[in-house]
């Protein structure tokens, strides 16, 4: 599927759960991937209430997810060079939100193995954003230790996607696990 906003990392023996529990809330399909699945559904904000509330009445039935992540913008790409000029347009435009506050970019790569590194785009995307703060007059800063706003980048082949997690969405959807 080419069309996904939701990438789905299941754990082991998790493929049947996760169709049973998924599937009925959006297209899902399997990938090349090991444990990788994608969805595409019509409201990710939906999906994550549904999920939360199965989560907050059995939460041994999400056992199946390893990790979910709904993202709000996604381009293909065929190069590296292609994928850094898109991604870095994509998180530009969130400068505004993060100037001032804390974050990081955290990257989950599937293909493009040895052509793109998940830590140098990390550090590349990091860089831009401090340095759009720095402009906007509202200096940022780096941390893992409980930031402010985490950036999540995914990838599968050849199509990425993006997305902005504040810190209480993430206490709010504890199943997202971006690190």
């Amino acid at each position: 599927m080419h069309d996904w906003n939701v990438v789905v990392s299941v754990n082991e023996h998790g493929f049947k759960q996760a169709f049973r529990v998924l599937g009925p809330l959006g297209r899902l399909s399997k990938t090349a991937f090991y444990n990788i699945l994608v969805m595409q559904v019509d409201d990710t904000r939906r999906l994550l209430d549904g999920l939360r509330r199965v989560h907050e009445e059995d939460p041994p039935s999400l056992s199946f997810l390893s990790r979910i992540v709904p993202v709000s913008r996604t381009f293909m790409f065929q190069s590296p060079e292609e994928f850094e000029r898109s991604a870095q347009e994509a998180v530009l435009s969130w400068a505004p939100a993060i100037a001032g506050k804390s974050f990081h970019v955290r990257m989950h790569r599937r293909g493009f193995k040895g052509r793109l590194s998940s830590l140098d785009e990390e550090h590349l995307l990091d860089a831009a954003l401090l340095a759009a703060a720095e402009r906007l007059g509202a200096p940022s800063r780096i941390t893992f230790d409980d930031p402010d706003l985490i950036i999540a980048v995914e990838t599968v082949d050849q199509r990425a996607g993006l997305s902005l997690w504040t810190r209480d969405e993430l206490r709010q959807y504890p199943f997202v696990r971006l690190d």
